[in-house]
């Protein structure tokens, strides 16, 4: 067993390194920053969505943005397309489990607003229902995925590949990097200093 522990924290710490030393993904990440805050100071809000771990993911990042994050400031305008049992089931139910989170963006998505859509296979059909939704309406699209970025990258403006192909490890690298990405829209937001 000891075996075992120590080479899955090898293998995250790998992956730790990797994203460290992911100097495109870094700039990917300040023009996500910059989108999002874009996004919510023209009025606009954030939409996050994904399946099982990755719908954890969603409800935790907006969660993190309408709350709090480092410090208390006022909320930002950010939704978990994951968390609404009728309309998922409704949607479900009516026109199919692909469309659960395309139906809730064409509903609530605007020109200008952002959909974070998480993924780690980036092969998700209603994750890429959802951004290909987002799009046609004028969204700006961060994709979350794995190594390879599925189907999904190619649809997004920004896509956070993770550099593992494991589930496990895509989604650690997906909670740090969207932990960054609240940190930092929280902090061009509401500015800590800013009184």
């Amino acid at each position: 067993m000891k075996d075992y522990i120590d080479a899955e924290f090898r293998k995250a710490l790998a992956n730790m390194h990797a994203l460290a030393a992911d100097a495109p993904l870094h700039a990917d990440l300040q023009r996500a920053v910059e989108a999002c805050v874009e996004a919510l100071r023209g009025g606009g809000k954030l939409l996050f969505c994904g399946n099982g771990g990755s719908a954890a993911d969603a409800q935790h990042w907006a969660g993190e943005l309408v709350s709090r994050f480092y410090y208390d400031r006022p909320g930002l305008a950010a939704i978990a397309l994951t968390t609404d049992t009728s309309i998922l089931t409704a949607v479900g139910n009516d026109y199919g489990y692909d469309y659960t989170f395309a139906r809730q963006v064409e509903a609530l998505g605007r020109a200008g607003d952002v959909l974070v859509a998480i993924s780690t296979s980036g092969n998700s059909p209603n994750v890429l229902r959802a951004a290909e939704a987002a799009r046609a309406r004028g969204m700006r699209v961060l994709a979350f995925t794995g190594r390879h970025g599925g189907t999904l990258a190619p649809l997004a403006d920004i896509a956070f590949r993770m550099p593992s192909d494991e589930t496990p490890r895509i989604q650690e690298g997906h909670e740090f990097v969207g932990h960054l990405l609240c940190a930092l829209v929280e902090a061009h937001m509401h500015p800590r200093d800013a009184g």
